[in-house]
């Protein structure tokens, strides 16, 4: 049986920006970038949610860290939902990893659905 497996999660990405809102909307591009490296192949459906600064820069020359949260979702073959949301976290994990998305914290369990 085939399962959509989704999971959300939030990533660092730390470099110099102008602004609050320029370094927040170049972190966004960078990680919609990686994760649009993947192709439809990999990864079903990805969904930015937001991004925000974790840590201000302390003089004029640091960088921003900004955290940008997401969402994935992946197909997987499984007999049973608990079984596609092991499946399924596994391959996310790859697919971030894949994508150098970097560090990830991920904010939920994975969630498995019959497709």
């Amino acid at each position: 049986m085939e399962f959509a497996v989704s999971r959300d999660g939030t990533t660092h990405v730390t470099l110099h920006g102008g602004s609050d809102t320029t370094a927040c909307d170049e972190a966004t591009d960078q990680v919609a970038a990686s994760l649009e490296s993947l192709g439809d192949d990999v990864v079903a459906e990805w969904e930015l949610d937001g991004a925000e600064v974790y840590e201000h820069p302390t003089a004029p020359f640091d960088p921003y860290t900004i955290t940008v949260a997401f969402a994935v979702t992946v197909t997987v073959e499984a007999d049973d939902a608990d079984d596609a949301a092991d499946r399924g976290a596994e391959l996310i994990d790859e697919a971030l990893e894949a994508a150098d998305v970097g560090t990830v914290t991920y904010t939920s369990a994975p969630t498995a659905a019959a497709a």
